[in-house]
C-alpha cells in the first residue's frame, strides 16, 4: 500500500469533460464488512474497487480466510465468507477506520474476533468506547490488547437493548450488523439513520434480516442463524458528488457530473442556490459551468454542519472552498466535529490567511486568489480540498501525504485526467 506520497500540482488547469460519481466510500466499506455474516455468496456492484480503504479491508478479510474476488472493469466485488476464521496474524497494522464492523462475521464463524484498533482520520477525538459498549451489551467479553482488540462470544452474541448516549453512525452500523446474527429481537435506541445506514438496512434485509425502523432513531432487529446471499448495488457517493460540483463552480470549468444522488443531497444543494448558483440538471446528472453563477459571482453565506439531511461534516471543506471564492465574508459552524480545522491551516497557505478558525466556527474572507504553496494532507476530505486549492493557484504546488485524498476517492488520478487535469505523483514507499 502507498505511503508518504507527494504530488506536484501545476495550477491554472481548467477542468473540462465528464466525471462519474463512484459508489459511496461510506456505504461500500460497510457493506463489505456486513457481507461477512452471509452464509451464501454476496455480490456488490458499483463498488469503488480502487478505493484504498476498501483494499485494506479486503486484505484483512483474505488474511482471515475469507474469499474476495474483485473485478475492476465491472466494479464488482464477490464475497464468500464461509471459510472466514479468526486467525493469528503477524501484524495488525491495518489503517482501517471501521475495523469494528469486521467483528460480527468473525464472531459468527469462530466465536472470537481479533481486530486492529480503528485507524483513519485525525479530525478530533473519535474513540471506540461505544463499540465496546455494543459488544458487551450483546453478551461478549472485550479485552484491549497491545496490538488488537479481542472480542469473545463463544456461543455468539445474545439479544439486548442498545441505548446510545449520543447519536453515532459507526455505533449504529456496528449494532445493526451485530444484531443481524442474533435470532431474537434486539432494540437500538438513539440510532443515527443516514442514507448510508438506510442502504445498510436495505442490504441486511436482502439477507433475510427483519428490521423495523420507527422515526429516525429507533430500530428493532431480528436476525437469523442462517443468512442468504445477495446481489446489491452500492449507492453513489454524495460527498464525492459535492466535491466535483464545487470544483466545477470555483474553477470556471465545464464539468458534467454523472450519477449524482440528488435524493440524498437536497439541503446541500439548496445552500448552493442560496450562494447564487443555479445548476443545470436532469434526473441523474448535473452540468457545472460559469453560466451557473446567476450574477457572475458566488454570494457569501452562512451555514451550520450537522446530521443528515443537512450538510454533514465531511462536506464542510468544500463549502469552505466555496466561501474562499465568494464575494464577501462567509461563516461555517460545526459543533458536531468542532475540531475539524487542520485542513484550514493548510488552505491558509494558499489563500494568505483568509480563514479565521476557532473550535466549531470558521470565518472565511472570500475573494483572495489562490497562490502556489507547499502543504500537507490532513483528513480525507480536507486533503481533497487542499488538492483543489493547488489546482486553482497560479503556479506549481507540492502536496505531501496525498494518499489521504486517494483513500477517500475512487480512481482519483484517472478521473482528474478525464477532466484534462494532470498531477505528478511521486513514487511511493510500498508497505
Amino acid at each position: 500500500m502507498k505511503k508518504n506520497v507527494t504530488a506536484k500540482i501545476q495550477g491554472g488547469q481548467i477542468p473540462k469533460g465528464k466525471v462519474r460519481v463512484s459508489g459511496a466510500k461510506n456505504a461500500s466499506t460497510r457493506l463489505l464488512a456486513a457481507a461477512l455474516i452471509a452464509d451464501e455468496t454476496v455480490i456488490l456492484t458499483n463498488f469503488p474497487t480502487e478505493l484504498v480503504d476498501a483494499q485494506y479491508k479486503i486484505d484483512f478479510i483474505r488474511k482471515n480466510g475469507g474469499n474476495v474476488s474483485v473485478d475492476v472493469a465491472s466494479e464488482t466485488v464477490e464475497i464468500d465468507a464461509k471459510l472466514l476464521d479468526n486467525r493469528s496474524l503477524d501484524s495488525y497494522d491495518f489503517p482501517i477506520r471501521t475495523t469494528y464492523l469486521l467483528v460480527p462475521g468473525l464472531i459468527k464463524r469462530s466465536g472470537v474476533a481479533r481486530i486492529p484498533y480503528p485507524g483513519g482520520c485525525k479530525i478530533g477525538d473519535r474513540g471506540y468506547d461505544l463499540h465496546l459498549m455494543v459488544w458487551r451489551t450483546l453478551g461478549a467479553e472485550v479485552e484491549e490488547k497491545p496490538e488488537y482488540i479481542e472480542v469473545r462470544a463463544p456461543k455468539g452474541f445474545r439479544s439486548g437493548e442498545i441505548n446510545f448516549p449520543i447519536s453515532t453512525i459507526g455505533g449504529t452500523e456496528n449494532a445493526l450488523i451485530s444484531a443481524s446474527i442474533i435470532p431474537e429481537a434486539t432494540i437500538i435506541k438513539n440510532a443515527y439513520i443516514s442514507p448510508e445506514i438506510e442502504s445498510l438496512i436495505a442490504f441486511l434485509r436482502t439477507l433475510g434480516v427483519k428490521i423495523e425502523v420507527v422515526g429516525n432513531s429507533f430500530i428493532k432487529v431480528e436476525g437469523s442463524n442462517y443468512l442468504r446471499g445477495s446481489l446489491f448495488q452500492v449507492m453513489p457517493d454524495r460527498i464525492e458528488a459535492i466535491t466535483w460540483i464545487v470544483y466545477g463552480i470555483i474553477s470556471g470549468g465545464n464539468i458534467t457530473v454523472e450519477d449524482v444522488p440528488f435524493d440524498t443531497m437536497e439541503i446541500p444543494l439548496i445552500h448552493l442556490q442560496h450562494a447564487g448558483i443555479d445548476l443545470y440538471r436532469n434526473a441523474k446528472n448535473v452540468i457545472v459551468s460559469p453560466e451557473c453563477l446567476v450574477n457572475g459571482r458566488i454570494q457569501p453565506f452562512e451555514l451550520a454542519c450537522g446530521t443528515h439531511p443537512g450538510i454533514i461534516s465531511d462536506m464542510q471543506p468544500f463549502y469552505t472552498l466555496l466561501g474562499l471564492h465568494a464575494d464577501g465574508i462567509s461563516r461555517i459552524f460545526d459543533y458536531r466535529y468542532p475540531e475539524r480545522l487542520k485542513y484550514c491551516e493548510e488552505l491558509n497557505k494558499f489563500y494568505d490567511g483568509a480563514l479565521s478558525c476557532k473550535p466549531g466556527a470558521i470565518t472565511i474572507n472570500g475573494g483572495k486568489p489562490a497562490r502556489p504553496s507547499e502543504a500537507n494532507s490532513t483528513d480525507l476530505r480536507g486533503s481533497m480540498a487542499v488538492v483543489i486549492a493547488a489546482l486553482l493557484s497560479n503556479g506549481q504546488s507540492t502536496i505531501h501525504n496525498i494518499e489521504m485524498a486517494l483513500r477517500g476517492y475512487n480512481n482519483l488520478e484517472h478521473k482528474l485526467s478525464d477532466l484534462g487535469i494532470h498531477i505528478e505523483v511521486e513514487e511511493a514507499v510500498t508497505a
